[in-house]
């Protein structure tokens, strides 16, 4: 899929699940192709948030250096809502769900034997502040990858007061990664990670 813009935040203060103006076009649909560039232009707007994509970041790297880079990352809570206006506070951490192409098994299990907390939600919430879970794509059955899917989608596409709400998708490939540092290093204000 091509990526699109970030688009704003509805009268909600939530990301569109779908464009109104174009209903049936798959590319203006959540969840919204981005690019981390934009991801990272587009949500940066406080020293919070900026601190939180420092974690996403280095949670990516992490991911890579493991040698996790082949699928793609679905975002959402409360990072991809305005929730400074609809909850007068800033976002605590980035809701990620990596779906991964496992690489070697034997390289799989160095990383869980080396680095048990890369895999683990409550590790990964105070270490990057990000709520990581994964879906692997090969070798899973196909009830099974549309079940996660489906439970995934789910979740993502609500608030917990169950209004309908956007949310946005990132290639995991490590393309871009070094220009959103760069991008997000000139955001940085004084005090913010790293």
């Amino acid at each position: 899929m091509s990526p699109v813009a970030i688009p704003p935040w509805n009268a909600h203060g939530v990301l569109p699940p779908r464009n109104p103006g174009l209903p049936t076009d798959p590319t203006d649909f959540s969840p919204y192709s981005v690019t981390l560039g934009n991801l990272v232009s587009g949500l940066a707007t406080s020293a919070e948030r900026i601190n939180i994509l420092w974690g996403f970041l280095d949670f990516r790297r992490a991911l890579h250096g493991a040698g996790f880079t082949q699928g793609f990352q679905w975002v959402d809570g409360s990072f991809t809502e305005d929730v400074e206006v609809i909850e007068g506070r800033s976002p605590r951490d980035i809701d990620v769900i990596t779906f991964v192409y496992l690489p070697d098994m034997a390289i799989v299990q160095q990383v869980v034997n080396a680095c048990p907390s890369l895999l683990d939600p409550r590790v990964t919430k105070t270490h990057f502040h990000v709520d990581a879970y994964f879906v692997t794509l090969d070798g899973v059955q196909l009830n099974f990858l549309v079940e996660q899917t489906t439970y995934w989608y789910g979740l993502l596409s609500h608030r917990r007061d169950d209004r309908w709400k956007g949310y946005l998708r990132i290639e995991l490939t490590p393309n871009e990664d070094s220009s959103a540092r760069t991008t997000l290093m000139g955001m940085r204000p004084a005090g913010v990670h790293p």
